[in-house]
């Protein structure tokens, strides 16, 4: 599978390691280069400078042949955006979005997003906790 990874930091960089070690071909976009660096020097994936928004950056990237496009920035507005650019305009099978505020992630997944928001999954896990008197 042929995966468009938006953003290189814990997650990105996380999801992008484990996917290449499981043989998906992965391609990884960030703007500061130095985050790369997370991908460690056994990365057989591909790594593009650049914004998500920016569509030569995008086909840079391969997203013209992408199986999944998945945006975990740390801006909400730009994970967005790129997200609707690989779906509308790429026409990407199956897009990914993580989304920081619960509103706009309830928003988007009503007009046909695929989002995970980290703030109710975890919101969700403690209190799960809580009634369910778990301790660690």
């Amino acid at each position: 599978m042929k995966v468009v990874i938006l953003g290189c930091g814990r997650v990105g960089s996380t999801l992008a390691r484990s996917l290449d070690r499981e043989g998906h071909t992965v391609t990884v976009i960030d703007r500061n280069q130095q985050q790369f660096q997370r991908l460690g020097a056994d990365f057989r994936g591909q790594t593009v400078r650049g914004t998500g928004i920016d569509e030569d950056i995008l086909r840079q990237a391969g997203i013209e042949g992408a199986d999944v496009f998945v945006a975990v920035t740390n801006g909400d507005n730009t994970s967005i955006m790129a997200s609707q650019i690989a779906r509308e305009v790429f026409e990407v099978p199956h897009v990914i979005t993580r989304v920081y505020d619960p509103v706009r992630e309830e928003l988007y997944r009503s007009l046909g997003l695929d989002t995970v928001s980290p703030t109710t999954t975890m919101s969700g896990i403690i209190a799960n906790k809580i009634t369910s008197g778990g301790g660690g």
